[in-house]
């Protein structure tokens, strides 16, 4: 995108003359270069299943965190600039603490998303600020049922049975409109959520990059390494 020329890129509440927030876009753009994050509900529950992207073999993979617990039954999944994700998960455990301060009880995950969506809308509101350079993915299992919201670095946010972000969302929510089904057991969903992942990389999947989450009625909880690498040793071989 080519800057206007006339400031309306530079002012976070100015707007274009034809009607566009540009810091909003380029902040989109900001995410569409992060790692694709994958969330996908099965029969009891959500999955999120992130790809780290090692960049070297000095990295340690464990260092670098893509999925969050924000509390016992809500998990965040990220894409885009990561420390800009960190204030986000600061911020969204801070709001669970102060519901169960409050009412003595767990948020609900559509609370909880209304809430930081609206944080994150304030930063393209008001001047000196700019937009959070990062989207997530929100899971959660409540007593309203099971919960996979995506968020937008704007403040927008939809629910989705599957969804994505990230560089590979297009080629991921291509393949669940094709594959995802109702009622997939958590085995069954974890393959189809590796094999998504999968279909929006050139190379095969780096087993010491993939991370993933599964909350049900038990809570969240982070696949151990084995465990993730037992799920990927199963898939059939990539297509050409």
């Amino acid at each position: 995108m080519q800057p206007s020329g006339r400031g309306y890129d530079h002012g976070i509440t100015t707007f274009s003359p034809d009607g566009r927030l540009f810091q909003v876009e380029y902040a989109r753009e900001s995410v569409k270069r992060g790692t694709t994050t994958v969330g996908l509900k099965y029969r009891g529950g959500v999955l999120l299943i992130v790809d780290k992207r090692i960049a070297s073999r000095l990295i340690i993979p464990e260092s670098i965190d893509k999925v969050y617990k924000i509390d016992d039954h809500i998990g965040f999944a990220t894409s885009g600039l990561v420390a800009d994700a960190r204030q986000l998960v600061a911020r969204a455990r801070a709001e669970c603490q102060i519901n169960r301060i409050t009412y003595s009880d767990k948020v609900p995950v559509d609370i909880l998303t209304k809430k930081i969506c609206n944080f994150k809308q304030s930063f393209t509101q008001y001047g000196g600020t700019r937009p959070f350079g990062t989207a997530l993915l929100i899971a959660g299992v409540d007593d309203n049922g099971i919960h996979l919201y995506e968020t937008d670095p704007s403040g927008a946010y939809q629910s989705y049975h599957a969804g994505a972000v990230g560089r590979g969302r297009n080629s991921v929510v291509e393949y669940f409109e094709k594959k995802w089904k109702k009622n997939m057991t958590q085995n069954a969903a974890v393959k189809l959520g590796l094999e998504a992942l999968r279909s929006s990389m050139e190379e095969d999947l780096n087993k010491n990059a993939v991370q993933i989450a599964v909350l049900d009625k038990d809570g969240f909880r982070l696949m151990g390494k084995d465990e993730t690498i037992g799920h990927i040793d199963k898939l059939p071989a990539k297509e050409e």
